[in-house]
């Protein structure tokens, strides 16, 4: 069993999937009696968009004194929002109000969350990673979808490397949020990137499909997938103040709208593709259903909504124990049956 870890976008609501993460990590340390086992250790492949692809990046950053070992727990993944999530999404009174008229471009500067990832990832290169994975984006010049791929980094070399700052500034990109991420491979080549999350707010499909290309002997039914929701946003938008408002003001809330609608196609999709291959199981998707008591926008990063986003997970992770619980015992089960679980590690040789 091949197992694939992915984790949507969803700005500050990446505290859902976070400590989701943190529970099944201290579960697996529980399990093992093992304080330093880390999920990186138990999944073969990981996917992020967005708010999904920092996280991502954080699990598989690895330790720079001991490359195959991991920088950062779970809870040093949770601990960016938590510290961090309030400074990346502030801006000034006047600017918010400036685009409410369409008049800025972007709500929030750039500066901000670029110190925030240079703090956490430095100089590391996605091809340093400690597992196969993929990190969303898309091209605007080119108009097609960007995959950050760490085994095409490894293989290619600095023409298909970046740093990995500008890996996680380009996937959380989200248009009219953000500016649009002008980076660079690490051979120099130009690449003007946005959010992910409009082609694959729920990047579970492209992992799949990524994993069956790779090792075409791979069957589907040989696959396992987590994917992990920041919670179905029910937000309802009238149409006579759609109609009244300035294009660019409405920005937002086409991006919510965008986000939603992809992540729910997929996975509609994922369920009708394991259920067809009588493999229901092996697709396990986990997100609350209801954030009715907090504000669900992705730059609600008060003080005071973080909280109510900790206890919408704290919720949705107590009635998911057995769950965990059945998870962790399986991801154990693989990992006493398997001799290698690096299945890319022939392209580090």
């Amino acid at each position: 069993m091949k197992r694939i870890l992915s984790i949507d976008g969803g700005g500050i609501r990446g505290i859902i999937p976070a400590m989701f993460l943190v529970a099944l990590e201290e579960k697996l340390q529980e399990a093992t009696n093992d304080s330093n086992a880390c999920l990186a250790d138990y999944f073969d492949f990981f996917a992020g968009t967005s708010t999904g692809g920092i996280l991502a990046s954080l699990l598989l950053c690895p330790d720079p004194e001991t490359s195959t070992k991991h920088k950062y727990t779970t809870r040093d993944a949770l601990n960016v929002y938590l510290e961090h999530g309030t400074e990346i999404f502030s801006t000034t009174p006047f600017r918010r109000f400036l685009s409410r008229f369409g008049l800025v471009s972007e709500l929030y500067h750039e500066q901000n969350l670029n110190k925030v990832l240079l703090s956490y990832f430095g100089d590391h290169k996605l091809c340093e990673l400690l597992k196969p994975c993929i990190i969303t984006a898309y091209n605007i010049e080119l108009r097609k979808n960007h995959l950050f791929r760490q085994q095409k980094a490894i293989s290619h070399g600095a023409q298909r490397d970046f740093l990995l700052r500008d890996v996680c500034r380009a996937t959380s990109a989200a248009p009219t949020y953000f500016a649009v991420a002008e980076i660079f491979s690490v051979a120099g080549t130009r690449y003007p990137l946005v959010d992910g999350g409009v082609f694959a707010h729920n990047p579970s499909l492209s992992a799949l499909l990524e994993v069956i290309k790779s090792f075409n002997s791979y069957r589907i039914s040989d696959i396992s997938i987590l994917s992990l929701g920041t919670g179905i946003s029910k937000v309802s938008y009238n149409y006579e103040d759609f109609k009244k408002k300035w294009a660019i003001s409405i920005g937002p809330a086409l991006v919510d709208i965008m986000g939603s609608s992809s992540a729910e196609s997929t996975d509609y999709y994922l369920k009708q593709l394991f259920r067809s291959v009588n493999k229901s199981n092996n697709y396990i998707r986990v997100e609350p259903e209801n954030l009715s008591s907090a504000n669900p926008a992705m730059d609600a990063a008060t003080p005071r909504n973080i909280q109510k986003i900790i206890a919408i997970a704290d919720r949705m992770i107590s009635e998911n124990e057995n769950l965990i619980n059945d998870i962790v015992t399986d991801l154990l089960q693989d990992k006493k049956n398997s001799r290698e679980r690096s299945v890319w590690n022939f392209l580090k040789n």
